[in-house]
């Protein structure tokens, strides 16, 4: 079993910065994979930004040049600076993971947080 705990969302004014952690607890084995998506109202859920164990970091085309995705191994964490922000951006936003429990097979699977709220209203 693998829980993903999101936070930092809330409101901020266009322009502003958020700062999202999300941490995973659990009998992990290894993280393969941590990122971001969002859903917007009336919409589908899509990628915003990924970060793969040994590999480049993986962003939509429409925050490139604002978000940064980060991981602190050690500590099982993955956060997203999110810069410039603006009202597309409003969103309830939802930590991903990939990855092996130590008690169960080998196979990656993955997880879902129960996501945090980000409004960018004036």
């Amino acid at each position: 079993q693998v829980q993903l705990v999101e936070s930092g969302g809330g409101l901020v004014q266009p322009g502003g910065s958020l700062r999202l952690s999300c941490a995973a607890s659990g009998s992990i084995f290894s993280i393969n994979t941590m990122g971001w998506y969002r859903q917007a109202p009336g919409k589908q859920r899509e990628l915003v930004a990924t970060a793969t164990s040994g590999g480049s970091p993986n962003y939509a085309d429409s925050v490139k040049g604002r978000f940064t995705i980060s991981r602190d191994n050690a500590k099982n964490t993955v956060y997203l600076q999110m810069n410039s922000l603006n009202p597309e951006d409003t969103a309830i936003y939802y930590c991903y993971a990939a990855a092996r429990t130590s008690g169960g097979d080998s196979v990656l699977y993955g997880y879902w947080g129960r996501g945090t709220q980000v409004t960018v209203s004036s």
